[in-house]
């Protein structure tokens, strides 16, 4: 794997800390990892972005942003407005291919869900990692209403002949409710994925060298962490099964 395309199922579902999670792994074992944010919105000049932000976190060697856009609206919005031109799909294939020639692994950070346009033509994230033939990570939110958010992402995947590697929660609440918790049961069933990690609510206030020293924790194996699917806290699952009420 020398390309990862990162996506959520939505805005604000920790897309840029699972990232900066992911790169973190990488760094520590050794390895040397960009960070690739085809289209920014809502950020001014000067101000950091996702991709500074998940290199900042994690320690890794390269941040590259294809294009920035000062409102915070989908990118192919934000482009027409500002009266700047859009990014596309075979630009952002074709930078994370060259950056995978210098690194051993990209990361490609996408903005809100899978199908938020680039561009007036349509143009998706989705389209760009099918251009790489990449796999994608879901990162979803913990409570409820997910598991629709989640399925719609997943089957779209599926039926773009996209690889869906798995999901990961991207803030897991300190108080996690039955919807949540129930939620680590239903999500792999729904996505037809594994899950494959949880990152504690906040962690993106850590110091840098603290979230590196958890990041491991928070990952499953194939993303390089060591996270085996026990819940935080103490959460048990026992509450979800079939005639838990009876």
């Amino acid at each position: 794997m020398s390309v990862l395309v990162i996506t959520g199922t939505g805005t604000e579902v920790g897309k840029t800390v699972t990232t900066a999670a992911v790169a973190a792994v990488a760094v520590a074992a050794g390895r040397s990892v960009a960070v690739l944010k085809p289209a920014q919105t809502g950020v001014g000049p000067g101000e950091r972005g996702d991709a500074e932000e998940a290199t900042r976190l994690s320690g890794a060697l390269t941040t590259v942003e294809l294009a920035r856009y000062p409102e915070p609206l989908a990118p192919a919005t934000a482009a027409r407005r500002a009266g700047m031109s859009p990014v596309r799909p075979h630009e952002v294939a074709r930078v994370a291919a060259e950056l995978a020639t210098a690194h051993d692994l990209v990361l490609v950070e996408g903005a809100g869900g899978l199908l938020v346009r680039f561009d007036e033509e349509g143009g998706t994230l989705a389209d760009a990692a099918r251009l790489l033939g990449a796999p994608v990570v879901v990162v979803a939110a913990a409570g409820l209403g997910t598991l629709n958010a989640t399925e719609l992402t997943s089957r779209e995947l599926r039926g773009q002949g996209l690889d869906l590697a798995g999901v990961v929660i991207g803030s897991w609440p300190q108080e996690a409710d039955l919807a949540a918790r129930c939620n680590l049961v239903d999500l792999p069933v729904v996505a037809g994925a594994p899950l494959l990690g949880m990152l504690p609510a906040g962690v993106g206030a850590l110091a840098p060298a603290d979230f590196r020293a958890g990041a491991p924790g928070w990952l499953a194996p194939r993303l390089g962490g060591r996270w085996e699917g026990a819940a935080p806290g103490g959460a048990g699952l026992d509450v979800c099964a079939y005639g838990a009420m009876r």
